[in-house]
């Protein structure tokens, strides 16, 4: 912990950040009832202060939707349906249409012909670049409309659960509040507070993704995570890799 009494600006100067963005700055909090704000943070512009793109935005709610979802309907097809081993007439000499079965597919109570079968995934993988996107269009939406808050660490005075209830409720967080930490190892009052309340959650910033942004009201990063995800979004939206189509519109600095 930082001493509250001396004002906190982390200033950083960034050299791969575009010139017709401003660098945005945000007040740095901690989960003290007592002190509010210790300081400010400057962000990357091209992390938390790009054009959301709602369409990147819902495919990436979409992708994450579908890829856990496994259908469970089932057909039965011809060979599969009970029944219907005997010719039900002659070949010939009935002046009928000739049938094999009664369980064919075209008889009522037979199989179904290319019909939904029991657990099939709807997984596909999502390019790299539309997730990378959908990360910087949902941070930056949740910055602009002050529903990302930034602390100095997760650190709590107490455990009890009506401790973070009562300081999400004064400093009016919404009904649900996300908790992203640069490590899994959360601290031990934050990790009993939240373990019984439902509509708070912790999350390691290796695991953010756009759908759990999306589900809680507020976001609040830690400064630690801030700085691990501007590192990670940065050197995908740099890769050398990428194509001129899927590149970023500015180019690093040397």
């Amino acid at each position: 912990m930082l001493d509250s009494s001396v004002p906190l600006i982390l200033d950083e100067k960034f050299v791969n950040a575009r010139n017709v963005v401003a660098a945005r700055e945000a007040w740095v909090e901690t989960l003290d009832t007592n002190t509010s704000d210790v300081g400010m943070i400057t962000l990357h512009p091209d992390v938390f202060s790009v054009c959301p793109r709602m369409d990147i935005i819902h495919e990436n709610v979409v992708w994450q939707r579908k890829y856990k979802m496994v259908s469970k309907a089932h057909t039965k097809t011809k060979p599969e349906v009970r029944g219907g081993g005997r010719k039900p007439w002659p070949q010939k000499g009935t002046g009928r249409a000739r049938h094999s079965s009664i369980r064919s597919p075209l008889w009522v109570g037979g199989g179904v012909t290319h019909g939904p079968r029991a657990f099939t995934t709807q997984f596909y993988m999502l390019p790299l670049v539309t997730r990378i996107h959908g990360l910087t269009s949902t941070l930056s939406a949740k910055f602009a409309q002050d529903d990302l808050k930034i602390v100095e660490s997760l650190q709590m005075a107490s455990d009890e659960p009506g401790y973070i209830e009562k300081l999400c409720e004064n400093r009016e967080w919404g009904p649900s509040v996300l908790f992203v930490d640069d490590t899994d190892l959360m601290p031990r009052n934050i990790t009993i507070a939240t373990d019984t309340i439902q509509h708070m959650n912790l999350m390691p910033v290796y695991g953010l993704n756009v759908y759990s942004m999306l589900k809680h009201s507020t976001l609040v990063l830690t400064v630690g995570a801030v700085r691990r995800l501007e590192e990670r979004i940065l050197y995908h939206l740099n890769r050398p890799d990428l194509t001129k189509a899927n590149a970023t519109p500015f180019k690093k600095q040397n």
